[in-house]
């Protein structure tokens, strides 16, 4: 989470920052440093968590819960690559046109389904919070609820 409040906090603001070459190679390391803590998380977490949803919960709210996951990680994950990408057409000299049109319509789609898919997990924690069912203990490391279910 503190890797991707500092990417966006120091976000490349202008495209032609990246003719410097320490500000580059700098953003293309932050880039595959951002790929590797995510695809790790992500392996981590599919390996050694189960849901923590209670029994009995509706199939399409543990189909809801595994779309936000799942999209939550794929976004994160492209994000970088598509920052790797708007940086290799750079590198190449395609500094503008369709392609880096594109890869960066596409990094800015990424980073906003990011927000908004990170806000609805926010919400979701909250309803489970308001249900008191165990589930926001699992979600929010602080303020554990203490429930008789």
């Amino acid at each position: 989470m503190l890797l991707f409040a500092y990417g966006i906090v120091k976000q490349v603001d202008d495209l032609s920052q990246l003719a410097d070459s320490a500000f580059f190679r700098f953003e293309m390391g932050f880039a595959l440093v951002f790929l590797l803590v995510v695809v790790a998380r992500y392996l981590y977490m599919s390996r050694t968590q189960e849901t923590a949803l209670p029994e009995g919960t509706h199939k399409l709210q543990k189909l809801a819960a595994k779309l936000v996951h799942l999209g939550i990680y794929a976004s994160l994950a492209g994000i970088p690559l598509s920052g790797l990408l708007i940086g290799v057409l750079f590198w190449l000299g395609l500094r503008g046109g369709v392609l880096m049109e594109g890869a960066i319509g596409l990094h800015e789609m990424l980073i906003s389904l990011s927000y908004w898919l990170i806000g609805v997990h926010i919400l979701a924690a909250l309803f489970h919070r308001l249900r008191q069912d165990g589930v926001w203990s699992a979600m929010v490391p602080l303020w554990r609820e203490k429930t008789e279910k």
